[in-house]
């Protein structure tokens, strides 16, 4: 039976589940407790590094690794290899994915957690351009597309984790423990970063922005003491049984499942475009334009608190409404609002870009993001949802937020500088991703142990 056959009387959606053995009926107890801590804590470490590096290419890495040229060639350049690490997460979504649905998905969390720390570390040890030539931003790359695979890995394991061990009815609120971690880490991240760049200038890009990174380390001894005491999710054991999990994973979703695969990619695009926009381009937009640098970061670190806030409030209306119509509240709010928040950050104040900020990634992508998780799971059955769900959120990623930077930036210039036409991109593919929301099926009351057989 197929996920959109999985339907109750009438075509609704099928009557929620009890809870099988070995998974309990609450999320208030001592293991599911944990297993959420370490689906946030995990996923926010693996997040302050990733965000950590697009902070510093809007800030640093354009005039450290990117010198001897004009600077908005600069930034673009930097602005590029933050895209490799983008493009890269759907590549770790796979590798990881197939190891993830084959072997389990506890020990590609550990292998991910461990990747991006060390490739993190090494960032803030790197050589300037000035001390090796060309070999530093080569180095650089290198080291994001570590990033890119690592964090491309690390989502969907989290999310699974937390979904698999959860009861029918919790599944939104727990798969969205792991979308906190993403704007939690961002929050760490900014900062950390912020506190560094109060040091003058000079010695903020001589010494200074390397210390984020260098604590990444300790982060990650931290998260592997928590991970390494979560238990594997009964949906695997269960499948462990079976000898369904013996095909490859990535050729089942890319056969059988390639419209799910579009459909949720498109429809997660919508909140990775605010994110890439707000809180990477409109960050240079700010400073460029002359709003301060410090207060633009502690702005971007309420801004990301604001949306952990609302990924709570959205995960919980739709385990109780369902994944579709809060998804579709927070699309509609971005097409509404895609202008006035451009407008917003057209004031060249710090105001102005704070309230843009808090509507786009605090209560937009919140809203969207909440319930992402469970939606995106609930596409998938059991023996290819890692690779199914970390494929279509990575592609959502990478198409979203990896290359809006450069695309914004490119159609600012277009425009003579005007931002009318980053605004027509925003709602179009806001647009775009509500139809592909309403083409799928509601995900809330799918009996996910069925889908095995």
């Amino acid at each position: 039976m197929t996920i959109d056959n999985m339907t109750g009387p009438a075509g609704g959606p099928a009557p929620a589940p009890t809870a099988p053995a070995g998974r309990p009926d609450s999320l208030n107890t001592r293991g599911m407790r944990r297993i959420l801590a370490s689906s946030f804590i995990g996923s926010a470490i693996e997040f302050y590094d990733f965000v950590l590096y697009a902070t510093a290419a809007s800030l640093v890495f354009n005039k450290v690794f990117f010198t001897n040229v004009p600077p908005a060639i600069g930034l673009f350049a930097s602005f590029g290899t933050l895209a490799v690490g983008y493009v890269a997460r759907p590549l770790g979504g796979a590798i990881f994915g197939h190891f993830g649905d084959k072997l389990g998905r506890k020990g590609c969390l550990i292998v991910s957690m461990v990747m991006m720390g060390l490739a993190t570390t090494c960032i803030g040890l790197l050589p300037t351009t000035a001390q090796v030539g060309l070999a530093a931003p080569i180095l650089l790359v290198a080291l994001r597309l570590i990033q890119g695979i690592a964090v491309g890995g690390e989502w969907g394991g989290a999310m699974l984790v937390a979904l698999e061990h959860a009861p029918a009815k919790r599944r939104g609120f727990a798969a969205s423990f792991a979308n906190m971690g993403g704007p939690a880490g961002a929050v760490m991240a900014t900062l950390v970063m912020s506190a560094v760049s109060v040091l003058p200038k000079a010695e903020f890009l001589a010494w200074g922005w390397r210390i984020p990174f260098l604590l990444s380390l300790a982060l990650i001894a931290v998260g592997l003491v928590i991970r390494l005491k979560v238990s594997e999710t009964p949906l695997f054991l269960d499948l462990e049984k079976t000898a369904e999990k013996k095909k490859v994973p990535l050729l089942e979703v890319l056969t059988k499942y390639p419209r799910n695969l579009i459909l949720g990619t498109i429809a997660g695009m919508s909140s990775y475009t605010v994110q890439g926009l707000m809180t990477v381009w409109a960050v240079s937009y700010a400073v460029d334009h002359g709003v301060s640098q410090t207060g633009v970061l502690n702005v971007k670190a309420v801004g990301a608190t604001l949306t952990v806030v609302f990924i709570i409030i959205a995960a919980r209306l739709c385990d109780r409404y369902g994944r579709r119509p809060v998804m579709l509240a927070g699309m509609i709010a971005g097409v509404v609002l895609a202008f006035p928040i451009l407008w917003l950050l057209q004031t060249n104040t710090l105001w102005g870009f704070a309230a843009g900020l808090f509507l786009a990634n605090g209560v937009i992508q919140g809203v969207i993001f909440g319930p992402f998780g469970a939606y995106v799971a609930e596409l998938f059955p059991t023996r290819v949802r890692y690779t199914g769900a970390s494929l279509t959120y990575q592609s959502a990623s990478t198409l979203g937020a990896g290359f809006t930077p450069l695309i914004a930036g490119s159609l600012v210039i277009l425009a003579g500088g005007s931002l009318w036409l980053v605004g027509a991109a925003w709602a179009l593919a806001f647009v775009a991703a509500a139809v592909c929301v309403m083409a799928t099926k509601e995900g809330l009351g799918r009996d996910l142990t069925g889908e095995m057989r």
